[in-house]
């Protein structure tokens, strides 16, 4: 079940990701700390993992020698990412400019709002 949750979330970052350009930091590393219960830095290495090929794996490596990383879990996420983004970014390209900006302003103030004065 929980395999099925992980890539939900990389759905929902994969789609926010294609449709206004954010997932791993903005999405991904609260997300994993605020519902999976990952520790800041797990959450920020197995996101970094999970972008390994593209982006990250020097940094990812350095967080996974450092044991932050959950490999697994990564590669499920990966695996909605790649869905998300393909879907998110379908949806984007058909939506008026401002209506994608909105929608990215708003997830930017959602995390922003639950970070400052809802964590523990």
């Amino acid at each position: 079940m929980l395999d099925v949750l992980l890539i939900a979330a990389g759905l929902a970052a994969g789609g926010l990701s294609g449709l206004v350009g954010v997932g791993g930091g903005v999405v991904l590393v609260p997300m994993l700390v605020l519902l999976f219960g990952f520790t800041q830095k797990s959450a920020q290495g197995t996101t970094l993992a999970m972008l390994t090929l593209p982006v990250g794996i020097l940094a990812a490596f350095t967080y996974y020698r450092a044991g932050h990383v959950n490999l697994k879990a990564s590669l499920w996420i990966a695996t909605g990412f790649i869905v998300g983004s393909f879907l998110g970014s379908h949806w984007a390209v058909r939506l008026p400019d401002h209506t994608v900006s909105r929608i990215f302003g708003g997830v930017l103030l959602a995390v922003a709002v639950k970070l400052l004065f809802f964590t523990k």
